[in-house]
């Protein structure tokens, strides 16, 4: 039998196209055809109306941004990829120019966004990034913000010039988590390790000098990609607030670090062991910036290098 006939009705649906060609602003606020008694009609679910929405990637270009967009477009998302410097469009991903710096360009990027993934960000000043980014989303009705923070963030101290000249990036990570939580929008964020790509790029500057110096600390390095899939499930899921951290399979020092690189690269060099100062430092000696309870990611350093590095 069937069940009784409901009508259909759209909502607050103007005339006026948005970025992609559609009624973008008002999908984004809830303009969408419902029923009179207020529920979608029939073979229209929250996601399947959720795919229609554009997601907007910040640092769609970076590090990890270049692994999380095709993720993304491969789960059947639009995505919109928000860059300094514009380039051509690629199956369903669209390039818009923004700075968020400055917060040029940002407020058209997010017409008719339904989620933000927020991967944007730089060593110093990623509290500006988050605040420029936020306060015109919040004003157009995004419905999601995914963060991207880093374990530690709010576990190590930054209390002097020393810590802010060493280890600064925790404190402005930990700063955008807070505009991020306080600005009114439903956000996740995730924490991670660092990034074997980044830990690459730092033990290879170490390694080309005659006695390489190892600071006394310790780090658990996860897979860029693996990251990615993780902020891909956040996106397309309800918002979180905080969620269980992230890290790589396996915890190392930095000499440890340096010496597996070396094997790969077939180099020697003596390493000399630093203990570093301050007040962060003493707490990264003391792991704060690991989560071995949560040591989920599968590919470790060793078999990273040997994608990664010619022998």
């Amino acid at each position: 039998m069937c069940g009784p006939t409901r009508s259909v009705r759209l909502v607050d649906q103007p005339n006026r196209d948005g970025i992609d060609g559609w009624h973008s602003r008002d999908v984004a606020h809830g303009s969408r055809a419902v029923t009179d008694d207020g529920r979608n009609p029939p073979g229209v679910t929250k996601e399947s109306e959720a795919m229609t929405m554009p997601i907007l990637v910040t640092g769609g270009t970076g590090t990890l941004g270049r692994r999380l967009v095709p993720r993304l477009t491969a789960a059947g998302a639009t995505v919109r990829v928000l860059t300094r410097h514009g380039r051509p469009d690629e199956e369903g991903v669209r390039y818009l120019t923004g700075d968020l710096t400055t917060g040029d360009g940002v407020e058209p990027a997010l017409d008719g966004v339904r989620t933000i993934v927020h991967c944007a960000g730089s060593n110093k000043g990623d509290d500006v990034l988050a605040r420029n980014l936020v306060q015109p989303a919040s004003a157009q009705g995004a419905l999601h913000l995914v963060y991207i923070s880093v374990v530690g963030a709010d576990r190590i101290p930054i209390v002097s010039a020393v810590d802010r000249a060493m280890f600064g990036y925790f404190g402005f990570k930990l700063a955008s988590e807070r505009i991020i939580a306080g600005s009114g929008l439903p956000w996740t964020t995730l924490r991670a390790t660092q990034f074997h790509d980044l830990i690459l790029t730092t033990v290879r500057q170490l390694a080309k000098l005659p006695v390489v110096p190892a600071p006394v600390a310790r780090f658990q390095p996860v897979e860029t990609d693996e990251v990615a899939a993780r902020l891909v499930e956040l996106a397309m899921g309800e918002p979180a607030g905080l969620v269980p951290d992230m890290g790589g399979p396996r915890v190392y020092t930095v000499a440890e670090l340096i010496r597996a690189y070396l094997r790969a690269v077939g180099g020697r060099r003596p390493i000399l062991p630093i203990r570093m100062p301050g007040r962060a430092a003493r707490a990264v000696r003391e792991g704060a910036n690991l989560a071995p309870e949560h040591a989920v990611g599968k590919r470790t350093w060793e078999e990273f290098l040997a994608e990664r590095v010619p022998a």
